[in-house]
Parts: C-alpha cells; structure tokens; sequence
C-alpha cells in the first residue's frame, strides 16, 4: 500500500470491538501484509523471537524479519486465529514461523518460549519485546488494582523476564528491541498506568543498552505513534477510535507495516552503531504538539 491510499484519518468510524480485539474483525483492515516492502537478506541466518507477533506491529515485524532472511517464532498469548494467519502469511514469503501461546507475564512461561525457539531453530540472535497491555479509564481512581497489575506484568514485567530468558543465547552482534510508544513521553490522560510503563520501557532500553554494551549486544527501542493495530478498537473509547491519528503531521494513523522497516534496521547490521535510542516513527506526533 503507498503513502496516498493509506487511509486518512476521517476513515476510522470510532469502531468497537470485544477485548482481545482479532485483527480480521477490523474495519478498515490494517495494511501488515508488507505487499510494497523489498527486501535484501538484511536477517539472512538470524533466529527472532517476537512477543505479541499475532497481530499489529508484532505481525508486521514477523512478517518483515521472514522476508529478510530471519527464521521467526512468535508468542501470543488468545488468539489462536490470528497468529495462524501471521504464520501462514510468514509462511508464504518463503519463512518459517514458530507459533508459541505463552502467557508473557510469567517467567517460567518466557524461558519456555526462548528455550522452544532454540531447539527448533538451534539458537536465537533477535529478541523483539512488543506484547502489550492496556486499559482507558476516564477517571484516574478507577483505574483497578487487577488492571493496574496486568499492564505492568505485560508492559515491563515480561520484558525484563524475555531478556533475561534470551540473553545466555545472544552474542555479539545480536539485539534486543523493544516497543515503547510516543505516549509515554507526551502522556495520555486516559492510559495513565499505560504511559507509566511505556516511559519505564524507554528508560529499561537505555540502562539494558549500557548494561550489555561490553558484550556488543544492542538495545533498541521503537516509539510508535498511533498505530492502526487491534489494541485500539479493541481497549479504546469510540471517542478516541473516531478520527484516530488526526493529531498527527500526516493527518492519519500509522499502518503496522510502516512500523516494520525501523525494526528491521535495530535488528540489523544496518544498525550497527545504533545502541540505547529511541526512535520515534509518529507521523510527527511530537512535532505536531
């Protein structure tokens, strides 16, 4: 899909959808199939492991990583549908896809992902931190304990315990890659527990970065603005989803496969002296502010 047919923001019709939202109940559909994207082996003989790879940003970073070259596994942790749809469409790039249904929040559940993709691919060189939780509360206090819990167990629990799982297998050379999110540095009134652990993701990168430095392994993370992706009519008040990325420069959401080639680029060679960043792919969020 090229820049002049994504769809604008006046296309999104504030859609409501039962939680964990399917990508293929979506409306407008996200574009995450990667149709335009040309690849150059840039992850030819790499090993990645993908948390929340089912659907949005995960599937579309799937995706991309198999047409470069990576053998891929993915973790989700409900819906069965849509991580078969993503292996089968990794599948069809000429990839191949591990398909893993681990609850990320627990530890021993995350070493069992890292040591499942070890055995079927023989190691592991790319670890990509993307699950997600989230909730929006109009009101601050009623913001639940369980709620509160299950998003820091998602957001930032499960990304110490994949890191500390995968790293006996990383070498030099190999990468950590996180998801963060634009909010997590302007804020969001209605994702106060979110924000918190998206801001706590950006500082983990930067401090697991200088951590892992001596070993020349690097940690990334992406800052994704609004983002077309199944967490959105799927947690979102209709009043957020209706005109969804108006806020933006490029007047419109993201689609999941614009995120992509920024993971691609942290997981890569290409990224090579890149190591403790942040890089924003917003549509111009902040500037726009």
């Amino acid at each position: 899909m090229s820049d002049d047919t994504r769809p604008p923001a006046t296309a999104f019709h504030g859609e409501q959808l039962p939680y964990p939202a399917k990508q293929s109940d979506m409306d407008p559909a996200p574009a995450s199939d990667l149709s335009s994207y040309r690849p150059a082996g840039k992850l030819t003989g790499k090993v990645a492991l993908i948390t929340g790879g089912d659907s949005g940003i995960g599937r579309a970073v799937a995706i991309a990583f198999a047409m470069e070259g990576a053998k891929v596994a993915i973790v989700y942790n409900e819906n069965d549908g849509d991580a078969a749809d993503t292996a089968k469409i990794v599948v069809g790039k000429g990839g191949e896809c591990l398909t893993l249904k681990h609850d990320v929040r627990v530890k021993a559940e995350c070493a069992a992902a890292v040591a499942a993709t070890v055995e079927r691919f023989g190691g592991l060189n790319v670890l990509v931190n993307n699950a997600a939780f989230q909730v929006a509360e109009e009101r601050f206090e009623d913001i639940t304990e369980d709620n509160l819990r299950r998003t820091f167990e998602t957001n930032i629990f499960a990304y110490f315990f994949m890191a500390q799982a995968a790293l006996p297998h990383l070498a030099k050379g190999d990468a950590i890659v996180n998801t963060g999110s634009i909010v997590g540095m302007t804020g969001l009134a209605i994702l106060i527990d979110y924000t918190a652990t998206k801001g706590a993701i950006h500082s983990f990168t930067k401090s697991l970065a200088l951590s892992l430095g001596d070993r020349g392994i690097r940690v990334n993370c992406v800052v994704p603005g609004p983002v077309w992706t199944p967490n959105i009519p799927g947690t979102m008040p209709a009043s957020e989803v209706e005109n969804f990325g108006h806020e933006v420069i490029l007047k419109r959401p993201g689609q999941p496969e614009e995120l992509a080639p920024a993971y691609v680029l942290m997981a890569s060679d290409d990224g090579s002296f890149i190591t403790g960043a942040l890089l924003e792919v917003t549509g111009g969020r902040l500037a726009a502010a």
